[in-house]
């Protein structure tokens, strides 16, 4: 293998790391607060912040209890929008990706 490929092989692995490391940030990372309040508040009826943050079956639950209440059962996700964002960084992490609290 020439030098110009050994190169070449070494610049494209530093870059796709640093292209996964920004998705990670841009994801937020291991705190997930500002896309699942985000998502909660604008889609919060489809449990979409639920799977975000790992809760399977919560978030089939949310989109079941959407399903048979016709739509109503979607002001939850708007509520738990709005208290995830109100909720400073270090709280919603240790309360809903360490404690693993599933609702509200």
């Amino acid at each position: 293998m020439s030098e110009e490929n050994k190169d070449f092989n070494t610049e494209a692995k530093e870059t796709a790391n640093e292209f996964s490391e920004g998705l990670n940030n841009m994801a937020g990372g291991e705190n997930k607060k500002m896309l699942a309040g985000i998502l909660a508040i604008v889609i919060g009826s489809l449990g979409i912040h639920k799977f975000i943050l790992g809760y399977q079956k919560e978030g089939i639950i949310q989109i079941i209890a959407t399903i048979v209440t016709c739509g109503l059962a979607g002001i939850i996700g708007l509520i738990e929008g709005i208290i995830y964002l109100t909720k400073s960084d270090e709280e919603f992490y240790n309360t809903y990706q360490v404690g693993r609290k599933p609702w509200f």
